[in-house]
């Protein structure tokens, strides 16, 4: 995540190729890049590109990797959603769903890849969702999925935090996958909510496994 320089945030989800710790170094080098030009107030579509065309160069156009931008964008007021993956993503905004699942490549492999890019109105309340082919993937072994657009169409209403949708999903997901997941099985849920305090503190908050 990084804070956009012109104002907003913008959240940066990336899954490279392969397993283990090599994918773990194709997707640190994907977020890094891209967050790094997002920080100099780069625009999301061109972020994207730029990450794109240094993993074809240093992979020399033999790894791939899905990458995702997710940015609240205060100078056009609007909620950017960036794609390069085969996964959908999920826009919940005033009891209707969105989905968003045009034809998108992953970066790294082929010339002039470039994102699917959606650009929303901020409006409260909104939840928007992206994940990785973990979640879609998730129960598959077993014949199974997990109904992402439902859980989400049943949590919303709610008005519940970011996080709580977040966790609900990957406790889903696990659940499918009898606590063994087969890939990566990440997901990021931005929530756009009715103000309840009038505190002018920004928090930020992280939870990392030891």
């Amino acid at each position: 995540m990084i804070e956009r320089p012109h104002g907003g945030l913008s959240l940066v989800l990336a899954d490279g190729q392969r397993s283990g710790k090599p994918a773990k170094r194709v997707s640190n080098l994907v977020v890094r890049k891209a967050i790094s030009l997002l920080a100099e107030g780069v625009r999301d579509g061109a972020a994207a590109r730029a990450a794109h065309d240094y993993l074809h160069t240093h992979y020399e156009a033999k790894v791939s990797a899905t990458l995702n931008i997710v940015s609240v964008d205060l100078v056009t007021r609007t909620i950017v959603i960036s794609r390069n993956s085969h996964c959908p993503a999920y826009v919940w905004s005033r009891g209707q769903m969105r989905v968003l699942n045009e034809p998108s490549q992953p970066i790294g492999i082929y010339p002039r890849t470039r994102p699917v890019i959606t650009e929303l109105e901020i409006v409260a309340p909104t939840y928007a969702v992206v994940f990785t082919d973990g979640v879609l993937d998730a129960g598959s072994r077993e014949g199974k999925s997990l109904d992402v657009a439902a859980l989400i169409g049943e949590f919303a209403p709610s008005g519940g935090a970011a996080q709580a949708l977040a966790d609900e999903i990957l406790r889903r997901c696990l659940e499918l996958d009898r606590g063994r997941p087969a890939d990566d099985t990440s997901v990021l849920v931005l929530a756009v909510l009715p103000r309840t305090s009038t505190d002018e503190a920004r928090r930020m908050t992280v939870r990392f496994p030891m």
